[in-house]
């Protein structure tokens, strides 16, 4: 037994040491190892998505570790362990893993069958009806039960015997449905369907028995089956609701229980429908096994029968157990978890150093505006002022001085303030910075522009500014401005993060990515 002990941890040994020299360490950040692998995956990603040559590799290590350490940024401060970020990542682990646990191909081939089947028989899609309708409870006594029966029946001899009698009147008489209703493939119970889709338009079914009650049925109208690809889902999700199976579980079960050697215990589930009482283990694979315990919990929420019970916990037992092995079974599957995993803290984290910070702080716009003004040198200079229209001549020299002694930003307020009193306007104020064509009145006094008319009720106009390359203030470029200033936080960012991080690059096995 201890030879054998050895040879396993022998084996093991050889196994871990035959992965580390398929897939070397290729970087280390702040001892967390990352592989070739992991490196490759997302390179080839990007490098396809962005149209990147092999040229770019060493430009492309320095942004992967700038992604990687901003990732581990955001999980430092806990984003990774919100309600939010583990509630979106959870659904798409589930979106994601639906292709390893259901076959598609199964279920597409049983709504084919199916659609072939009832094409042959010129099935229509739908059908609209109209019935009168006995409801049937489950607690009815036989003796109710056969007064419905009897009374349906005679009703129905009314119609085929050729009496001529009014089934909508017979509707409002006697039905405990009054409603007209379409009703389409797969929506009904088989019995039903098959009974009601089989009559043409016009004609008078016999009387249907449904876990519902009893139904005599009309039809009213029809519509055609459309094609297969117009129908396939609907058939697939109405055929599982029908038969209780979905054929592409199924089909990924019966796999798995080949692959991972599925018994089950033959005694204790005849125990269990014969009795409803069992002991011990149900069934095993894997080398884990299910007891009763386990399935008298899951039975307890899912009323059906022993039969539908039973097969149904073995299929989410076996179901459960490979989703939460995915990540380990299948390194695709794992890797685009971990994508989007890092993908949502990234967006996160940055929102918060970066993107969302730099639009708030208008404080830091400023500055940064002011320690880069020449970047926003306009390509032409503009005329940085505005006009005044005013109506007495003798206004002017007033106006000229209230200008020349006010700030910019108190300029139009000032004006207003000082002419436009007791509610008569005797000026208007226009203020901006005009590029040539921007306005007729400052094109005509400062780029030579033919002279233009006044306004009729303001017939006097002054000019006053000064040409201008550069803008005064951020809020005139902020569209720009919050961009440039968004890159600078993030170079400022990185140069924290690469300030107190170690980072190791095995420069032999970067030779090797993408050649090996």
């Amino acid at each position: 037994m201890m030879k054998k002990n050895l040879a396993f941890l022998f084996l093991g040994f050889c196994a871990n040491l035959l992965s580390a020299q398929s897939d070397p360490i290729l970087l280390t950040i702040n001892g967390q190892d990352i592989t070739r692998s992991e490196f490759e995956y997302i390179y080839n990603k990007n490098t396809a998505l962005n149209e990147l040559e092999n040229k770019d590799l060493d430009s492309y290590v320095d942004l992967f570790i700038n992604f990687k350490l901003k990732v581990e940024a955001a999980k430092q401060k806990g984003i990774d362990t919100t309600k939010a970020f583990r509630n979106e990542l959870l659904g798409y682990k589930k979106q994601l893993a639906k292709p390893y646990l259901i076959d598609e191909k199964s279920n597409l081939q049983a709504a084919a069958e199916y659609y072939n089947s009832i094409s042959r028989s010129s099935y229509p899609k739908s059908v609209k009806i109209i019935q009168i309708f006995k409801q049937m409870p489950q607690n009815m006594s036989k003796l109710q039960q056969q007064k419905v029966y009897s009374e349906m029946d005679s009703i129905y001899h009314l119609f085929s015997s050729g009496v001529n009698t009014d089934f909508e009147a017979m509707v409002e008489k006697c039905s405990d449905d009054k409603n007209n209703f379409w009703i389409d493939v797969l929506q009904t119970p088989e019995d039903f369907e098959n009974a009601v889709f089989a009559l043409k338009n016009g004609e008078i079914s016999k009387p249907i028995l449904s876990p519902y009650g009893m139904h005599i049925v009309k039809i009213l109208d029809q519509k055609q089956l459309p094609t297969f690809d117009e129908m396939k889902e609907t058939i697939v999700s109405r055929l599982e609701y029908r038969t209780g199976v979905n054929k592409g579980i199924e089909s990924v079960v019966n796999r798995l229980k080949k692959e991972y050697d599925f018994q089950l215990n033959q005694v204790a589930i005849d125990d269990l429908k014969r009795t409803g009482v069992a002991t011990g283990t149900l069934f095993s694979f894997n080398n884990q096994s299910y007891d009763v315990k386990l399935f008298e919990k899951f039975a307890a929420n899912y009323s059906f029968g022993i039969e539908k019970q039973l097969n149904s916990f073995i299929n989410k037992t076996i179901l459960d157990y490979e989703y939460a092995n995915l990540a380990n079974k299948y390194p695709d599957f794992r890797m685009l978890i971990q994508e989007y995993s890092d993908g949502m803290l990234l967006f996160e984290i940055s929102n918060q150093e970066i993107w969302d910070y730099a639009i708030q702080n208008e404080e830091g716009q400023a500055a940064f505006f002011r320690h880069n003004r020449s970047s926003y040198k306009w390509d032409a200079p503009k005329w940085y002022g505005g006009i005044v229209f005013y109506k007495d001549k003798k206004m002017l020299k007033r106006i000229k001085k209230l200008i020349k002694s006010t700030s910019h930003s108190e300029r139009t307020d000032a004006l207003s303030q000082a002419f436009n009193v007791d509610g008569l306007e005797m000026v208007k104020v226009e203020e901006g910075a005009y590029a040539k064509g921007d306005n007729i009145y400052i094109d005509a006094a400062v780029y030579d522009v033919d002279t233009i008319a006044t306004l009729k009720d303001f017939p006097y106009v002054y000019v006053f500014g000064k040409k201008q390359s550069i803008p005064y203030s951020y809020t005139e470029v902020r569209g720009n401005l919050i961009s440039d200033y968004q890159n600078f936080l993030d170079a400022q960012w990185v140069k924290r993060l690469r300030a107190s991080s170690r980072i190791e690059i095995n420069n032999e096995i970067l030779k090797t990515v993408n050649n090996h």
